[in-house]
């Protein structure tokens, strides 16, 4: 059984069980998986996990032992290391043994994967979450940016480059504050 997460709005969660010796994942060890992957945070952004952001694209089974495959922000991203090793060790902390942690670059990750709770806690830590898309992309990058602090799309870009590549840096014209925006992709 395998656990395709198209839809980051929606994560399966199952009910009770473990990985059968013909490599099925139950309902029970699945919802285990994706416990032990919700506790894993961002490490550039530690107030949200790696499902929150939609990094997760599969969760299955093969030779008794579970294989997560994500999708990373963005291509060259210097945290990927990081979470592959956090991921395993949170599996194995449950119980998994040897869990494998897989890349995937197709479909490319969207910004859109985002879940409606990693938005908001991106807000909250400040960070003005990216705008919906669905794919018109060019018209995402024209619209404005909200500010996180006082919700105001009076906003000004000074650096399409921030901390991190998936940031570029604003100031809003309301409140003045100077705050980064998770860039759409």
């Amino acid at each position: 059984m395998v656990n395709e997460h198209s839809d980051p709005q929606s994560i399966h969660r199952g009910g009770p069980a473990n990985i059968g010796p013909d490599s099925v994942i139950t309902n029970s060890t699945l919802e285990a998986v994706w416990v032990a992957l919700d506790a894993v945070k961002d490490p550039e952004i530690p107030v949200v996990s790696v499902v929150e952001l939609g990094l997760i694209r599969q969760v299955a089974a093969e030779q008794g032992r579970v294989i997560v495959t994500m999708t990373p922000s963005f291509i060259g991203c210097p945290a990927v290391e990081v979470m592959q090793r956090a991921i395993a060790a949170a599996l194995e902390g449950v119980g998994f043994e040897r869990p494998e942690v897989r890349m995937t670059h197709r479909p490319p990750w969207s910004s859109d994967w985002i879940t409606s709770e990693g938005r908001r806690k991106l807000k909250q830590f400040g960070l003005a979450p990216p705008p919906l898309h669905a794919g018109a992309l060019e018209t995402a990058l024209e619209q404005a940016a909200i500010c996180p602090y006082c919700e105001s799309d009076q906003t000004e870009l000074k650096n399409s480059f921030g901390s991190t590549l998936c940031r570029s840096i604003y100031v809003c014209q309301n409140c003045r504050q100077p705050f980064e925006q998770f860039k759409p992709l």
